[in-house]
């Protein structure tokens, strides 16, 4: 066994015995994402570095600690990307972080996200166990999808050692438009070009200003260029990027001004609704910002979510009791179930998820 991974095991089977509850850290840049951080630090980064990467497979395997920034620019020497363009939030991101968070970048509606293009993980469990679920192909069916379900867990079920994940190609060409629009006509026009063959990567609305990203084969990105009209923007990628690490105006104003920074995920075609605070429209319509000063009625902004067939998540605010649109029981009892099972002693990022587990 790797020197890292055994000191792993040895801490974890250690916190077990003594029922010492443990905070699974990598590069700390989504801290601030999940409930209130609890328990002694346990850092992962130790064990990084890519073990396998077969770009004629399109399949990358590396380890939990590896940064994503390692990752990604030996995918792009290869003309590669990890397609749902995993957030960073500042340097130091890790592999095993973006999975964990199951947080995906302005690219995941067109190209899928991280549980969609994710093949296999190794885990070490709440046991001290180190179990492998998945593989490095595409057509796996050995087991139960543990990876899916790994992803977004926040760390709650265990530890992700190792992941295997499907890379695509970088496009050969990309192109950024500008529209001066209403909400609602942003809104009406991203569902229709998006229900039509154009080659779609990215959509952000702000401040009545919608910007499109157009990727692809070069005459696939012209044709769709003159068909939608708009205003070219320069420096697109790093514009991008801003919306994809929160560096934006948008989100560096409500930092700024103290503010909370809720996620609506709602039906895309949901209607823009004033609901107290500035916003932010990504995915179409379906992810939506929202700067949550005062005067918001988050009880409100809940309901909405729900009503638009989705949920509302707060993902940065001092506050952090219950961040995650509460489950009914049903639900809940599954997570406990499935976190005994995982994690028999209770000891990985308790109350990251839910305030209860």
């Amino acid at each position: 066994m790797d020197a890292a991974l055994e000191a792993l095991t040895t801490r974890v089977r250690a916190a077990g015995a003594s029922g010492t509850p443990l905070r699974i850290r990598g590069g700390g840049t989504k801290d601030f994402y999940g409930g209130a951080l609890h328990g002694e630090v346990l850092d992962v980064q130790v064990y990084a570095g890519i073990i396998d990467y077969e770009p004629n497979e399109l399949v990358i395997t590396a380890r939990c600690g590896t940064s994503l920034a390692a990752i990604e620019s030996a995918m792009r020497a290869r003309g590669q990307a990890l397609a749902f363009e995993p957030p960073h939030f500042g340097n130091g991101g890790t592999l095993g972080g973006a999975v964990a968070s199951g947080l995906s970048g302005p690219r995941r509606p067109y190209a899928g996200a991280v549980r969609d293009l994710i093949l296999g993980v190794k885990v070490l469990d709440g046991a001290g166990e180190h179990l492998a679920f998945g593989g490095r192909v595409m057509k796996n069916v050995a087991g139960f999808d543990v990876a899916r379900l790994m992803t977004g867990a926040l760390g709650t079920l265990g530890i992700i050692t190792e992941v295997s994940l499907k890379c695509l190609p970088l496009p050969r060409s990309e192109a950024t438009l500008a529209f001066e629009l209403s909400a609602d006509e942003a809104i009406r026009r991203v569902n229709e070009w998006g229900a039509q063959p154009l080659p779609l990567s990215a959509t952000c609305f702000h401040e009545s200003r919608l910007h499109v990203r157009l990727s692809g084969a070069q005459p696939a990105v012209n044709a769709a260029t003159a068909r939608l009209g708009g205003q070219a923007m320069r420096d697109a990628d790093a514009f991008w990027t801003s919306v994809r690490d929160h560096t934006h105006a948008f989100f560096a104003n409500a930092v700024a001004g103290n503010n909370s920074v809720w996620r609506l995920s709602v039906k895309a075609t949901a209607p823009y609704t004033d609901l107290g605070g500035d916003q932010l429209l990504e995915w179409g319509g379906a992810l939506r910002w929202l700067a949550a000063g005062e005067r918001v009625d988050l009880a409100r902004v809940r309901a909405w979510a729900q009503a638009h067939g989705g949920h509302a998540t707060q993902f940065r605010g001092a506050d952090r009791g219950a961040v995650f649109q509460p489950l009914d029981e049903t639900l809940a009892a599954l997570h406990r179930r499935l976190k005994a099972v995982f994690d028999p002693h209770g000891i990985f990022n308790r109350g990251r998820l839910l305030p209860d587990m």
